[in-house]
């Protein structure tokens, strides 16, 4: 192959796959999911909303309350993620999940990498058949520093790529 065509190559990789990482990578084994299909990828644009509460010492500190996002594909918005955690389709399907498995994000700032086991299905259409979820890609959503006000709210923005899985 020459040289450009190499190029081209990877680059119409990176475009297909949403990021470098996925393409180039194999995903960490915590957050892997052999032998499920893909079903469906979307990126998600959103925020990580924080509330100011008390901790063990009685000071205040941030404790992840619930995400807020969008669901992108193709350009065009085709659901939301939200607390629950609950992933919903613009076709009517959605579904519930909790966490079975984790790894760090690339950065201090990017909040973690996750497997989620769905643990419920509601309406019929593209996720009706979803056995996992997997975050994947993320950018952001870590949120430090003090609260002086129990109850108070704060959203860090984050982006990520989640792909719904079915088993074969």
């Amino acid at each position: 192959m020459t040289e450009a065509l190499i190029r081209a190559v990877v680059l119409a990789s990176f475009v297909l796959s949403g990021s470098a990482a996925s393409a180039a990578d194999p995903l960490p084994d915590a957050v892997a999911a052999p032998g499920e299909i893909p079903v469906l990828s979307v990126h998600a644009e959103g925020v990580q909303v924080y509330e100011c509460k008390p901790v063990t010492d009685g000071k205040l500190a941030w404790s992840f309350r619930e995400p807020v996002a969008t669901l992108i594909a193709n350009g065009r918005t085709v659901g939301r993620h939200y607390a629950g955690p609950n992933w919903e389709h613009i076709d009517g399907s959605a579904v519930t999940a909790r966490t079975a498995g984790s790894a760090p994000g690339a950065t201090p700032a990017d909040i973690a990498w996750l497997k989620l086991e769905v643990i419920s299905h509601r309406g019929n259409g593209v996720l009706s058949s979803v056995a996992t979820v997997q975050r994947i890609n993320t950018s952001g959503g870590e949120l430090s520093g003090a609260c002086d006000k129990a109850g108070a709210l704060k959203g860090a923005a984050y982006s990520a790529d989640y792909v719904f899985l079915r088993r074969d």
